[in-house]
């Protein structure tokens, strides 16, 4: 497809599932149960995928327990108690709380891309948690015997690692989820957490070259979970110029839902770098009506008029189940969402000409 596009990563469980991770928790079901259970999603969910035409997919995240918390899934150094993380619905997420060090992956993302892989006719991309969001994990006093400085180094390496590896394993590429981009923004408007979190991400990306660089990119969204979010009152204004300070060679960037798309273009515009590409949202994963290929296709036309082709693409505003629990947006529905993304910029590519 002469214009890129790809997902961002997580689809709805099927319900076969949903009901087996509730199962092993009740302790009804062996842990062999649940992964069969597990293989079985991922191999469903990359046959849908590759229904839709999509040119690139991923596992759906099937396995994963959330997009945030799968390195330290299984830990025994971990609280449940951390920081806590509203959404505008008034329901919340809360974070893990690091009881002691050092710090380690229990996890790494290369675990999943492996099995998707085995399956995948096309390329897979695979998306890692940032550097940042784990950061929320130490908590507000110092650990005995294991300071911030020493967890923040431990972090960053686990985090190249993480990148390292999927890179290793054949991902097309490689997305850094940061969705704690915006809320640092509300969090903190004097943007001292913005720049904290930028600067820790960078420290990771200066350490992959060029080349690597040009697979590696950069998710933005004000969270999408449950059919709600937990930033979008936060000016996109704010976020932006700072997101593009990160040394990534893809931004993917949510915009469908965004009230007044033409000046969040105009900010990308004006503050992305000539090597960076950008893939827009023409896809709300948490607007129940599925959108017509030809909404998206007016979409890329707009967006065209402020990026240049070489640069653009095409993703879905935010993953469409990004915690395992997350039931509000219906399987089919994600499928059909992601088809439209797909055929609307195909539509868009042929009336560019390109």
């Amino acid at each position: 497809m002469p214009i890129p596009t790809e997902p961002i990563g997580s689809i709805p469980r099927p319900q076969a599932l949903i009901e087996g991770i509730r199962e092993r928790a009740a302790g009804r079901i062996s842990p062999k149960e649940l992964d069969a259970l597990y293989d079985a999603a991922i191999r469903d969910t990359i046959g849908l995928f590759e229904k839709t035409g999509s040119p690139v997919i991923t596992d759906g995240e099937q396995a994963k327990p959330s997009f945030a918390t799968y390195p330290v899934h299984g830990l025994e150094n971990i609280a449940p108690d951390g920081i806590t993380i509203p959404f505008a619905d008034g329901h919340a997420r809360r974070l893990p709380r690091l009881t002691a060090g050092p710090f380690h992956y229990n996890v790494h993302a290369d675990h999943y891309l492996e099995t998707a892989k085995r399956y995948a006719h096309v390329p897979v991309k695979q998306a890692v948690i940032s550097a940042s969001m784990l950061s929320l994990l130490y908590p507000e006093n110092t650990i005995e015997g294991y300071s911030r400085d020493a967890f923040r180094e431990d972090l960053l390496r686990e985090h190249e690692a993480d990148i390292r590896r999927c890179l290793a394993k054949g991902a097309y590429n490689v997305q850094i989820d940061f969705t704690e981009g915006r809320l640092a923004v509300k969090l903190d408007p004097s943007k001292k957490l913005l720049t904290s979190f930028i600067d820790m991400n960078n420290q990771v990306l200066e350490r992959f070259s060029g080349e690597e660089i040009k697979r590696i990119g950069v998710h933005t969204c004000p969270g999408g979970d449950q059919d709600s979010t937990h930033s979008a009152d936060v000016d996109y204004a704010g976020l932006l110029p700072s997101l593009f300070e990160l040394k990534a060679g893809n931004f993917y960037v949510q915009l469908a839902s965004e009230q007044d798309p033409a000046r969040v273009l105009q900010i990308i515009k004006e503050h992305s770098r000539p090597h960076q590409k950008i893939f827009i949202g023409v896809i709300d994963p948490i607007n129940p009506r599925v959108e017509t290929s030809e909404e998206v296709r007016d979409r890329i036309l707009e967006a065209a008029q402020y990026i240049s082709l070489e640069r653009l693409g095409t993703t879905d505003d935010c993953g469409f189940s990004p915690f395992s629990d997350d039931t509000s947006t219906a399987r089919e529905t994600a499928f059909a969402k992601i088809r439209a993304r797909v055929e609307g910029t195909d539509l868009a590519a042929k009336e560019l000409g390109v």
